[in-house]
């Protein structure tokens, strides 16, 4: 009754049926239009809500604590509200209620991985403020790792539009190699692909908006990935796998776009508030997801690659300092603090990194026909 209701309210569900008396409203049936639409709607919510959210992390004094053993240079950047990524949150969930069809299972499949992921990082970041420390990073994870086995769950058992494919891997650049991994392999993968995206983008959210544009770039790449691989005459002609349904997940992603683009207006260097664990580790969640909805998991590799390097430089860093004990590889991880350390200015830092993940987006893109 209530889903019924809720519906009746929303663009798609409430303006496509007119299409049979009035054909203006047959626009509402292309998921490019509504794409569009999603993105801009989340955009222009972010850019009217975003200062008076501002003022409420603010009064509420929701604000950065900036450890002593960081960067000294960002030691100015304490007192800066930050849990923002409430706001990305917000607008994208909008959006994506007024704009998708609702009746898609993937759409509330990344709801849910976005409100789960989102919730934990929540309670992480009101931890850290009230208590000084958030979550331990066992608990943390274990919460994490129970709820992306959740969507393995149903992308593998469950879902009846991926039964004869559900355990076939997919690999970039290889046309006829698609080997089927099994079902525990494959179950490991999507959990691994989930939690690691949602960790490695929150490992990247340390200057301003150096996360949030690399994760629109991620999100645009994998827009067109999931337009395509549910349109049967473009993933016949590219070779990939069709995916029935999962072209309408390009609303939600055009959604997350947006908001990222209207988050970005405020968290661009000088950052007026940044997005807090609530943001980075929801949004990397809802990029995992999208990547094994499209089984192109591998392929995230690429089109996050920036995300895996600045993992792979905690890893290392770690690992050599124990191994060397004492000595560091990095002049400090992540590693766009290593290049703040080395004397690059912050907007040359992010903006670099930001050229890396437009030309790994590019090269992964051009996969789709070099297979």
């Amino acid at each position: 009754m209530f889903f019924a209701e809720t519906t009746e309210r929303m663009f798609y569900h409430l303006f496509y049926p007119l299409s049979a008396d009035y054909s203006i409203f047959n626009v509402f049936r292309y998921i490019t239009f509504r794409s569009a639409y999603a993105g801009i709607t989340a955009l222009v919510f972010c850019l009217l809500v975003g200062p008076v959210m501002i003022r409420l992390l603010q009064k509420l004094s929701i604000k950065e604590r900036i450890r002593e053993d960081g960067p000294e240079q960002h030691q100015v950047k304490s007192g800066t509200p930050t849990m923002g990524g409430m706001l990305i949150l917000f607008a994208f969930l909008l959006s994506t209620l007024l704009w998708s069809n609702l009746a898609n299972t993937y759409i509330w499949l990344l709801v849910f991985v976005a409100a789960g992921y989102g919730l934990i990082g929540f309670y992480d970041d009101w931890a850290k403020l009230k208590r000084g420390e958030g979550l331990k990073a066992r608990t943390k994870m274990i919460f994490q790792i129970l709820l992306a086995f959740a969507v393995a769950l149903f992308l593998t058992y469950l879902d009846p539009n991926r039964a004869a494919f559900s355990t076939v891997l997919y690999v970039p650049f290889f046309k006829d190699f698609t080997p089927d991994i099994g079902e525990l392999a494959y179950l490991i993968l999507i959990v691994l692909v989930i939690v690691g995206t949602s960790n490695a983008v929150n490992l990247t959210d340390g200057l301003d908006g150096l996360a949030i544009g690399p994760i629109i770039i991620a999100m645009v790449t994998y827009t067109v990935i999931v337009y395509l691989c549910g349109h049967f005459k473009f993933s016949d002609y590219l070779n990939i796998q069709f995916i029935k349904d999962a072209g309408e997940v390009a609303v939600l992603s055009s959604s997350v776009i947006g908001a990222g683009l209207g988050f970005l207006w405020f968290n661009a260097y000088p950052a007026q508030m940044f997005m807090g664990d609530v943001g980075s580790l929801s949004l990397g969640a809802i990029l995992g997801t999208l990547a094994v909805i499209a089984k192109q998991e591998l392929l995230l590799i690429l089109v996050g690659g920036i995300f895996v390097i600045e993992a792979l430089s905690v890893i290392i860093q770690v690992a050599y300092f124990k191994y060397t004990k004492g000595k560091r590889f990095f002049k400090m991880a992540p590693l766009h603090h290593h290049f703040g350390k080395s004397g690059w200015e912050e907007p040359k830092v992010i903006v670099r990194f930001w050229i890396v993940a437009v030309v790994l987006a590019m090269v992964s893109l051009s996969t789709l026909k070099l297979r």
